[in-house]
């Protein structure tokens, strides 16, 4: 059997009870962490913590080589650990039917999502947010301007988008980083940014940092570790206004 985990968004004591009791019975315990990360543990703490080691899994374990993991739960209780709710992700949903294909059983035990913590921390209502977009780092001879596009669309139906920061293996992208790659795209398409950003920090932790403002404000505010993530509202509700009035101010 094949068991989806999600941990939440912080730290390994965010994991439901339920979560928690299949971890603990399971006779094989990974980890991915390419899309998203607890930052708030390390795999060394959730070792402890779970009374397990974990076997860490890289993008191309699961998306590429998956055989191996896919055979261990043809026989074995298996759990694949992620960050904030498993399937957010693409990757899990295709894990999840390559496993059907085989038989294998499957469960998911969801967790916390940035999806949801986000209109939380923004006040912004959840039924107002249109497609989400990603902000990739750009490589040589290729710099895409989908995630732009993506928002001017969301805006032009009065409705909010959440912007995924990148992740790597060397490091996470910064609010700041994200906000000068989206003025870089800007300038290649020959528009304008929308006036009001909002930059969400450490989601789930004990301290989030959570501020609106100009995107030039919020470039150069110091949103401290990640994980970091971009909020672009369309216009807003009075009650929406109130909230980053009272909570995203410095």
């Amino acid at each position: 059997m094949l068991v989806f985990v999600g941990l939440g968004l912080y730290s390994w004591e965010d994991v439901s009870v339920k979560g928690l009791n299949h971890i603990r019975r399971a006779d094989q315990l990974y980890l991915e962490t390419y899309t998203s990360r607890l930052m708030g543990s390390s795999i060394s703490e959730m070792e402890r913590a779970f009374e397990k080691s974990i076997t860490l899994l890289t993008r191309y374990d699961l998306e590429q080589k998956p055989d191996a993991f896919l055979d261990a739960a043809q026989t074995n209780l298996v759990v694949l650990l992620t960050g904030g709710d498993p399937m957010i992700s693409t990757t899990h949903t295709d894990l999840r039917l390559r496993a059907a294909e085989r038989g294998i059983r499957t469960r998911i035990i969801h967790g916390a999502s940035i999806a949801s913590a986000a209109c939380g921390l923004c006040g912004l209502q959840n039924y107002r947010f249109g497609k989400s977009c990603s902000i990739p780092y750009p490589h040589p001879g290729w710099f895409p301007v989908t995630p732009l596009e993506t928002i001017e669309l969301n805006q032009s139906l009065d409705l909010h988008t959440l912007v995924f920061l990148d992740i790597t293996d060397e490091r996470c992208m910064t609010i700041g980083e994200g906000i000068i790659l989206l003025q870089k795209m800007a300038e290649k398409k020959g528009t304008t940014l929308p006036p009001l950003f909002i930059g969400v920090a450490r989601a789930g932790s004990p301290e989030p940092r959570v501020l609106a403002g100009f995107p030039e404000q919020l470039q150069s505010a110091d949103f401290g570790p990640p994980l970091h993530i971009l909020v672009i509202p369309a216009d807003l509700h009075p009650m929406e206004e109130e909230y980053l009035q009272k909570f995203a101010r410095q």
